[in-house]
C-alpha cells in the first residue's frame, strides 16, 4: 500500500502549546514558554513517524499535546478526521482514549509502585467496563506473554523488574485496549544498548501483528533511523524539516538538521551508515 492510498490517522494544523511565565506577588503573566510553536504534519495509518531533536526542543510536549494530556493553546488536532482539540475529558475518554495510547520515557515513574502488574495492566479494562473479571485476568496474562514476560509475573510489583522489563510492562499496558496509534516518548533512552535493540524489535513485531501506527519520539538518531518511515526534526518548538528517512539522512536540507547529524559521535555515524546499508 502506498502512502498516497493510506488513511490519515492523525493530523496537526499549526498546533501551539505555550506555558505562561508568571512573576510577582500576584503571579501576573509576564510571558510565555513556547514549547510547541506552530507544528503541522499528518501521520498515515500503519507508518512510523520519528520525531528527533535535542533536549528542550518541544518534542515530548508535542507528543503529550497530541494525546491531549495537554490542551493545545492554538491550532487543531484531528484523529481519524475528528477534531479532538477541544473535546471534554468525558468525550476524550469515550471516543478517543481507547485508540491512542502512550509509552512513556521512564517506565518506573509511569507504573504505580503500590500495584501489581495485574492491577496496572487491567486498569484500562476497569475504566472502560470491559470483560468479566476472569476475562480481564486472562487478557493480562496474554499481554505479558506477548511482550516476553512470564504470565506468573502478574502478581509481582514494578520494583521487582529491570528497566527493560518495566518498559515491556509499559508496552503491554499500552496494548490493553487494542489502540490504533501509540505515541512512544523516548521509550528506549533509559535502557542499555542491547536492551534497546530487544525493545525496538518487539515494537516492530507488535506493529505488524496489531497493525499499529507509531509516533516515535527520540533524541537518538540511529534508533529513529532504524524504526521510522519518515523523520521530523524539531528545534525550539518548530518543525524544521520533515521527509522520508533516507532523504533526511542522506541529503539534509535545513542547517539545523545538518548540524544535528554532524554532531553524532563517530561510532554512532558508523551505526547510521550500517543502518543505511541494511535498509
Amino acid at each position: 500500500m502506498t502512502a498516497a492510498n493510506q488513511e490519515t490517522i492523525l493530523e496537526l494544523r499549526d498546533v501551539k502549546k505555550y506555558f505562561p511565565i508568571r512573576s510577582g506577588f500576584f503571579q501576573r503573566k509576564v510571558g510565555d514558554v513556547k514549547a510547541v510553536d506552530g507544528v503541522s504534519f499528518s501521520l498515515k495509518k500503519g507508518e512510523t513517524l520519528g520525531i528527533v531533536g535535542e533536549s528542550g526542543c518541544g518534542k515530548s510536549t508535542a507528543g503529550r499535546t497530541m494525546i491531549r494530556l495537554y490542551k493545545p493553546t492554538e491550532g487543531q488536532i484531528f484523529f481519524k478526521g475528528q477534531d479532538i482539540s477541544n473535546l471534554s475529558e468525558e468525550n476524550l475518554r469515550k471516543n478517543v482514549r481507547k485508540n491512542i495510547q502512550m509509552v512513556f520515557q521512564d517506565p518506573f515513574a509511569s507504573l504505580n509502585p503500590r500495584k501489581t502488574l495485574r492491577s496496572i495492566i487491567k486498569e484500562p479494562f476497569n475504566t472502560h467496563h470491559m470483560y468479566t473479571m476472569r476475562e480481564r485476568n486472562e487478557k493480562v496474562e496474554e499481554l505479558l506473554a506477548r511482550v516476553g514476560l512470564h504470565p506468573s509475573f502478574a502478581s509481582r510489583y514494578p520494583h521487582e523488574f529491570s528497566g527493560g522489563q518495566r518498559q515491556r510492562i509499559g508496552i503491554a499496558r499500552a496494548l490493553t485496549l487494542n489502540p490504533e496509534l501509540i505515541i512512544a516518548d523516548e521509550p528506549v533512552s533509559a535502557l542499555d544498548v542491547s536492551i534497546q535493540a530487544q525493545v525496538i524489535n518487539l515494537m516492530e513485531e507488535l506493529q505488524e501483528e496489531f497493525n499499529l501506527t507509531y509516533l516515535f519520539i527520540s533524541h537518538d538518531l540511529s534508533v529513529v533511523r532504524h524504526i521510522s518511515d519518515r523523520v521530523g526534526v524539531m528545534y525550539l518548538g518548530k518543525m524544521m524539516e520533515l521527509t522520508d528517512k533516507h532523504e533526511l539522512y542522506d541529503n539534509p536540507l535545513h542547517p539545523y538538521t545538518q548540524a544535528l547529524l554532524s554532531s553524532v559521535p563517530v561510532t554512532r555515524k558508523k551505526d547510521l551508515s550500517n543502518a543505511n546499508a541494511s535498509s
